[in-house]
């Protein structure tokens, strides 16, 4: 195998958390008097959210807006998340041809934790990588840079798999090679701007990519 491990993002690669992501931004963007339409919150699925705030709202707030948003989330919208057909079956496959899962989300890494316990994908994954609480650690590059340390990976033997330009962007800054997918919330036009060895339509064109 060309590969030893594969990093998956989560919002918009395994799951799709359109509806609650956007309500809860709504809400605390509410909390400060900012209406909003959820058809224009989408492209802030998988950027860190503190940065989603300082351009909604403004940078001095934007903490605190995080914490509303989080007093929605952690018992409501983290809930209302779908699993992308096939997901299931192709993270299955790939561990039974040996490859080594982990999570390299931008989503607080207790977050990611519950999700894919809630959703049954936790005995897929070998190492579960996500962003802190505090916001120390949230651009992807910072949490990539993390998972391959506690792995002990070297970054030719990993391929990203993600849906927007912080997966692709992430993954080049360590010359890793990475898959772009267009099912999630990256268009062909934003993900085809960066380098990756393939753009699929859907997770199971990853295990052609993998043959």
């Amino acid at each position: 195998m060309k590969y030893k491990a594969i990093f998956f993002d989560l919002d918009g690669t395994l799951t799709n958390p359109e509806l609650g992501i956007t309500n809860c931004i709504r809400y605390a963007a509410e909390y400060f008097g900012v209406k909003t339409k959820r058809e224009d919150l989408v492209k802030y699925i998988g950027p860190p959210l503190r940065d989603t705030f300082v351009e909604l709202i403004n940078d001095e707030s934007a903490d605190e807006a995080v914490a509303k948003y989080r007093e929605r989330f952690a018992p409501i919208g983290i809930y209302e998340n779908e699993v992308y057909p096939g997901v299931p079956q192709v993270l299955e496959t790939l561990k039974e041809k040996g490859y080594i899962l982990c999570t390299a989300s931008s989503k607080p890494q207790n977050f990611v934790d519950t999700i894919l316990d809630h959703f049954d994908l936790k005995k897929y994954f070998d190492f579960v990588g996500g962003a802190t609480m505090d916001g120390r650690i949230s651009k992807k590059e910072d949490v990539i840079d993390i998972v391959l340390a506690e792995t002990g990976f070297k970054p030719e033997e990993v391929l990203m798999v993600g849906d927007r330009m912080y997966d692709l962007a992430g993954a080049a800054e360590f010359g890793m090679d990475a898959v772009g997918v267009l099912y999630g919330f990256g268009s062909h036009e934003e993900l085809s701007g960066y380098d990756s060895i393939a753009l699929i339509d859907n997770i199971c064109g990853l295990l052609e990519i993998l043959e």
